[in-house]
């Protein structure tokens, strides 16, 4: 758990959360070339609306108590929780005051007709009008589809399902010209594509939702994905800066666990553009400064770190390349105060700035940090040699302690996890939750294992060192050398491992349809989701794979 006091901003209690619904209501239809798809029924919001004025969206509202009290008008399926019950009751209740639509069952067990909505008063109480007239309301044919909390950083926040059901046959919407206008039947790529035009405004929920149903061909089809009664996904969005504007993220795209760690109670004020000319701090004690050696291995750069404080001095993770300007930047990010210099493995993007780093120090007459690391192995290419002042141990600690302090105020613990290198070395900042994991994991991609250095059975043992770690030391983000700050450690973890384990079972299959193929051929069939142009680099880590099925085969004999 990082330390409130190294937050960069001062905390605040974000709006308290509201309960609410949403249907998406859906028909078939057939597209422009004649071919099946799906349209969904949105509606435009008042101007003068409190959330989300102007802005298409789905019906629906916050949930009342008469919701949750109505369950004796409603059928429910086996196994509709009674929480859901009473989401889609209050869907229901909402679809029918703002668009005139009904989801109900007839005495007779028929669906309701245009003879029973026109007995309907849209401004009364809608579950006593449905119990008066024998009416049941149709919660069974409605289905979760997706969980959404309201970004942290709005005034006006709700916890709300959104539910999706069939639109019932011979019904015409009539917006209710209070709250919703403007009743359209739509396509979700023509909504996105309206909305991109700047004709059609719609809010990141509703964006994401559409961009879901893209895939969708059939309305039976969406309905079989919800039948489980779980969510097909659960998001709480956060935001940033890029170039200076809001922008949104959910749980799974790169930045979010950036603006975990920097932001976590949703402030938009950290800026996600990738640039080499400053420092970023991440927290008080912690900087980030990228290198300006982007590419196809390295992602936007190197990510070179400061941990530490005016009081304590710093200690350099990863001075990258031996870029002078990067290196003067670096330098006077730390006040020219560095403690020591850890390279986390010795591969040239990582390690050749650690001489003349140590050097730039000597030159100040500032007091010169010692290069610590391991040594590259006789394996390591000849462009990765690397010979630190010291070796560092498994489980050594590194501590940074103010003049007058009776502890040490920050403390990295060296773990060595070989995989990617023979001689890589993660850090875990302990006062934080902290992992700084070098080229071990990355984030936007997964690592290249290339042998004789590189080791598959090492790489995926270091994982499990790795969770192991975060457990016993509460991390939940991690740091990497190329990307943003990955949140949910452990969960990262295990969604690489399970990746690289998926991806060694495609290998096993190329190498049993092709026993006599050849490793280009294997990269063929193991890595056909990946762009060819990065095969030749895939080759590397299925070469290492390949080593690893064989050891385990001989193994079990």
């Amino acid at each position: 758990m990082t330390r409130s006091s190294q937050l960069l901003h001062p905390s605040r209690e974000p709006a308290p959360l509201r309960p609410a619904a949403t249907v998406l209501l859906l028909r078939d239809a057939t597209g422009p070339e004649g071919q099946p798809g799906i349209e969904v029924l949105m509606t435009r919001r008042s101007m003068s609306a409190s959330f989300a004025p102007g802005a298409y969206v789905f019906p629906g509202g916050g949930i009342d108590a008469t919701d949750a009290a109505s369950h004796a008008q409603a059928r429910r399926r086996p196994g509709q929780s009674d929480l859901n019950l009473t989401r889609a009751i209050a869907a229901i209740r909402e679809s029918f005051e703002e668009l005139g639509v009904l989801l109900a069952w007839q005495a007779d067990g028929r669906a309701a007709d245009a003879a029973t909505i026109a007995q309907l008063d849209r401004s009364q109480p809608f579950a006593a009008q449905c119990q008066a007239l024998g009416l049941q309301m149709a919660a069974d044919q409605v289905f979760v589809l997706a969980h959404w909390i309201t970004d942290r950083d709005l005034p006006r926040r709700f916890d709300v399902p959104f539910l999706v059901a069939r639109m019932p046959a011979d019904q015409t919407p009539v917006a209710d010209e209070a709250e919703q206008f403007e009743p359209v039947w739509v396509s979700p790529a023509e909504a996105l594509a309206r909305h991109a035009a700047g004709q059609f405004f719609i809010i990141f929920p509703t964006i994401r939702t559409l961009e879901r149903l893209q895939g969708y061909t059939t309305v039976d089809a969406v309905l079989a994905a919800c039948a489980s009664e779980q969510p097909l996904w659960t998001s709480c969005p956060r935001a940033g800066l890029l170039n200076g504007h809001e922008a949104r993220y959910m749980e799974h795209e790169q930045p979010y666990g950036e603006l975990a760690l920097v932001c976590p109670d949703g402030q938009i004020v950290h800026e996600l553009e990738w640039q080499t000319e400053r420092p970023v701090p991440l927290l008080k004690n912690v900087q980030r400064l990228t290198a300006p050696n982007p590419g196809v291995m390295t992602g936007p750069g190197t990510n070179s770190y400061l941990v530490g404080d005016p009081d304590t001095g710093y200690i350099a993770i990863d001075p990258g390349p031996a870029d002078a300007e990067h290196l003067e930047k670096l330098w006077r990010a730390a006040g020219g105060d560095i403690r020591h210099i850890v390279c986390t493995h010795s591969h040239p993007d990582h390690s050749p700035g650690a001489a003349p780093l140590q050097a730039l120090c000597r030159r100040h007459g500032r007091p010169v940090p010692d290069i610590l690391g391991l040594a590259s192995a006789p394996t390591a290419r000849a462009a990765s040699e690397f010979s630190p002042e010291r070796a560092l141990a498994h489980g050594e600690r590194l501590l940074l302690q103010a003049p007058g302090d009776a502890a040490p105020r920050h403390t990295l613990e060296v773990l060595h996890t070989p995989g990617h290198a023979a001689n890589h070395l993660c850090l875990l900042l302990l006062e934080d939750g902290l992992l700084f994991s070098g080229d071990h994991i990355l984030n936007g991609s997964t690592t290249v294992v290339d042998p004789p250095d590189g080791n598959m059975a090492d790489y995926i043992n270091s994982l499990d060192l790795l969770d192991q770690a975060c457990e016993r030391a509460g991390a939940d983000f991690i740091l990497p050398a190329h990307g943003y700050v990955l949140g949910q450690a452990r969960a990262a973890i295990a969604q690489l491992k399970a990746h690289r384990l998926q991806r060694e079972a495609k290998v096993l299959a190329a190498m049993r349809e092709r026993p006599k193929g050849t490793p280009e051929e294997w990269v063929e069939l193991a890595y056909a989701d990946v762009p060819t142009r990065l095969w030749p680099v895939a080759k590397r880590s299925l070469l290492a794979h390949v080593e690893r099925l064989r050891s385990l085969e001989a193994t079990l004999g």
